[in-house]
Formats: structure tokens, C-alpha cells, sequence
């Protein structure tokens, strides 16, 4: 396969910490694309900025869901790709430092470029 003939999945977070569930959802969606051998995109928006700060997704966990921390990690080590929402960021004062490796910093115009380019988009 090319990548021209690779489908692409886009999964917009934008619940943190504070709702472990709709926190692990977009990356177990996105594992699942990966092992369809779909090419996947989680975007962090808003409060959900918070899951790629270091030593935040660690203590993250939902009943009854696998925990954060080894979802993310599957995904980011299986090529997902992290997009985090700069202006968010900016807005809680996380310094790029603080980012887990893999993540990367985005604006609204990557947002719209990864969606028109994904047979779907997912929402959490």
C-alpha cells in the first residue's frame, strides 16, 4: 500500500484529567485504527492539552478502561500522531518542555488540514 491508499482517522479530544473516560477513549479509537492499519491523528484541545504534560497522563484512569499512560504509549510507539493545540497550551502556561516526547505543538489551520484530509473524524 501507498500512502495515497492509507485511510486516515482524525479523533478530536477535548476532555482531560477531569473525565478519565472520555480522556482514554480518543487514543483506544486510535490504537484501533493503527491495527486496521489506518493512518490515526489524535488532536488536544482545549483542557485536553493537559493529557501531553509530563507526569499528568500517567495518573489518568477510567473504571473498566485500560489505563491512559499504556494507551498513549501504545499509540505514540506504534505511529499515532500527538497534535497538540498551541493556543491552549499557551493559555495554561505549559512550556513546551513540559510536553511528552512525540507530541506537537498546532494551530487552527493543521486542525482543518488534518479533518479535510480523513475519511473520518471522531470527537471525545
Amino acid at each position: 500500500m501507498t500512502n495515497t491508499d492509507v485511510e486516515k482517522v482524525t479523533i478530536i479530544a477535548t476532555h482531560g484529567p477531569e473525565d478519565p473516560e472520555r480522556a482514554t477513549f480518543p487514543f483506544m479509537m486510535g490504537n484501533a485504527a493503527l491495527v486496521m492499519e489506518c493512518e490515526a491523528v489524535v488532536i488536544l484541545q482545549g483542557v485536553a492539552v493537559l493529557l501531553a504534560q509530563k507526569g499528568i497522563f500517567e495518573h489518568v484512569a477510567a473504571a473498566g478502561l485500560p489505563a491512559l499512560e499504556e494507551q498513549m504509549r501504545t499509540f505514540l510507539e506504534a505511529g499515532g500522531k500527538l497534535l497538540v493545540c498551541g493556543p491552549c497550551v499557551k493559555e495554561r502556561n505549559i512550556g513546551i518542555e513540559m510536553l511528552i516526547e512525540g507530541s506537537e505543538l498546532i494551530a487552527g489551520a493543521r486542525v482543518i488540514q488534518e479533518v479535510t484530509g480523513s475519511k473520518a473524524t471522531l470527537n471525545y
